[in-house]
């Protein structure tokens, strides 16, 4: 085989990997690459699609939503200095989430490294503790192995981000191309095998239970164990909330679902979260969003966690019984050792807490009688009219609450959502990245307006590759959660939060995205029905109650069982 460029041996490193799509930006230290992508995005060596957006932190979220929907790694090529610091906040966004992505960045050639050349930035020192890996490739012999070793750990054990630093001279500087295959690395202990007294620990304590409950978390579905939790639940007859990411690992109508847990979940399954004798997380976190004043979180219960990473275990809360591994393994090895049970008078109990959230808060939100048209019913009419098949991707506030509420899922990786940062802008590009992980399933993204705002310019990346995303606008001009808390906790000083908005519908015209505007109750069903059987992309405007709130709510500071069902201020 004749040598090669370092930038084609990353083409046949990423073509060995797999990798089907790209989310990129070209610009000078990466150019070389650039060079060698231009023949591998067209004819005979055809191998990649590169999808040119129009900022660099669109590509790193981009690829989030691709990796979110299809499981695989999603990728990222972008330049140095500022186009790959704009795209660590994707990247600090995926280490939260434990999105499995690889970010590639040019980088100034190793002779100038260290003297301030231009558009040269320090990554992997930047980099390292928001990813799972970061290294800096100074050769075109270590291209094969950077990658292969790069895609190893973003996507082994708890998934995350990687990023790889490429200098200049290792892009143009030939070689005699060599695969490489890593997939062992010494003191990486990606998939820790369960001990079998823990299993026995916490079987004995969940067989012993009178009022087991379950956190269900997102890394059921990083570890693809759906089946094997709804068998575990099943047998044990354990009723399970489930996390904001991870609401889709356990069917909306499994009969064991009792709702979300958190902040804004669902009211009985957090008052109930302060009864129950035994607590078991699986592949949960903890978050301080689900638990709330933490000197007061279930100090009534055993505390049985499932995780496979060992750095999570006793983080945020004192656990009885933790069982480190992969939930794929761990849960049908606990599954054979807990008795079948029948938990129906607990199981009951939930029901008049369900019953008060319907009366109070649900059927208002989602069935309102007059008045202007709330976040509530648009979520409930959207996830309707798509029989609850398509994937949820939401931006950050109260659209991305309201929409994980009032959304139901039947199918596994159907919503995406920035939860561990909280990353307004991230809801549009993650749409797009979605789209082209699952081209078969429809993406309704929501966003709020100050959202859409932060990464409209993507609307240009949208029109190009007439990107079939189904944009839902939730516009009550404001930054509606901190107007919200504002309005709480801050004697209703509304610092900043009014927006004065453009015309979305102008903005899309430009842009040649179909658009329609809906500000009438009536109207919502046909312009949800127009925005479905468009053929491409669409914006549906909706014109939204100015000052809604998300409701319930468990107030900072506030034990989960001091959740507010309307709140009045």
């Amino acid at each position: 085989m004749e040598k090669i460029t370092g930038g084609e041996a990353l083409m046949l490193a990423l073509k060995a990997e797999g990798v089907k799509t790209i989310f990129g930006y070209p610009g000078g230290a990466i150019m070389p690459t650039y060079d060698s992508l231009y023949d591998y995005t067209r004819g005979e060596k055809k191998a990649f699609d590169h999808i040119l957006v129009r900022h660099e932190q669109a590509a790193a979220h981009a690829a989030e939503g691709y990796a979110r929907v299809s499981g695989k790694v999603g990728v990222t090529l972008v330049t140095s200095g500022p186009g790959v610091t704009n795209t660590l906040t994707g990247v600090a966004d995926a280490m939260m989430d434990s999105t499995p992505i690889v970010v590639i960045a040019g980088q100034v050639a190793t002779s100038v490294l260290g003297s301030d050349a231009f558009q040269e930035v320090d990554l992997v020192d930047v980099a390292q503790p928001i990813t799972k890996w970061a290294y800096q490739i100074r050769s075109a012999k270590d291209v094969a192995w950077a990658v292969s070793r790069a895609f190893f750990i973003a996507r082994s054990g708890r998934p995350g981000p990687v990023v790889l630093d490429f200098t200049k001279n290792a892009q143009t500087e030939k070689i005699d191309y060599k695969p490489a295959n890593v997939d062992f690395i010494r003191s990486y202990v990606p998939y820790p095998e369960p001990k079998e007294e823990d299993l026995k620990a916490a079987a004995e304590l969940i067989n012993n239970a009178k009022k087991p409950l379950a956190l269900v978390g997102q890394g059921v579905e990083l570890g693809n164990a759906q089946e094997e939790l709804r068998t575990f639940l099943e047998k044990a007859d354990i009723p399970a909330g489930r996390t904001l990411m991870g609401l889709s690992a356990l069917p909306s109508n499994h009969k064991l679902n009792m709702g979300m847990l958190g902040m804004h979940g669902s009211y009985s399954v957090n008052l109930k979260e302060q009864e129950a004798d035994v607590l078991i997380a699986i592949g949960m976190r903890f978050s301080d969003r689900v638990t709330g004043n933490l000197e007061r979180y279930a100090k009534q219960a055993k505390i049985i966690h499932l995780d496979i990473d060992p750095s999570e275990i006793d983080k945020c809360v004192k656990t009885t019984v933790s069982v480190v591994a992969d939930c794929k393994v761990s849960l049908p090895a606990l599954t054979a050792l807990v008795n079948k049970a029948d938990h129906s008078d607990w199981k009951e109990s939930f029901q008049p807490l369900r019953q008060k959230e319907i009366e109070n808060v649900i059927t208002p939100a989602t069935k309102p009688t007059s008045g202007p048209l709330l976040m509530g019913e648009v979520a409930h009419a959207v996830a309707k009219a798509t029989n609850s098949e398509s994937v949820l991707v939401t931006d950050v506030g109260q659209n991305q609450l309201m929409s994980a509420r009032y959304f139901k899922y039947h199918k596994s990786r159907s919503i995406i959502t920035s939860g561990g940062m909280g990353t307004m802008g991230y809801g549009l590009p993650a749409a797009m990245g979605a789209t082209f992980g699952a081209p078969d399933r429809t993406i309704c993204c929501f966003m709020g307006d100050g959202g859409l705002q932060m990464m409209i310019q993507e609307f240009g990346t949208i029109m190009e590759h007439h990107i079939p995303v189904k944009m839902v606008l939730l516009n009550n001009n404001y930054l509606g959660n901190v107007r919200q808390w504002q309005d709480m906790f801050f004697h209703h000083k509304q610092s900043f939060t009014p927006m004065t908005n453009p015309d979305f519908g102008k903005v899309a015209e430009a842009y040649g995205i179909a658009y329609r505007c809906c500000a009438e109750r009536e109207d919502l069903q046909d312009a949800i029905q127009e925005m479905l059987n468009t053929d491409g992309p669409f914006l549906l405007e909706t014109v939204i109650k100015p000052d809604a709130n998300v409701e319930p709510m468990t107030a900072p500071g506030k034990a989960v069982d001091e959740m507010i069902l309307n709140i009045d201020c």
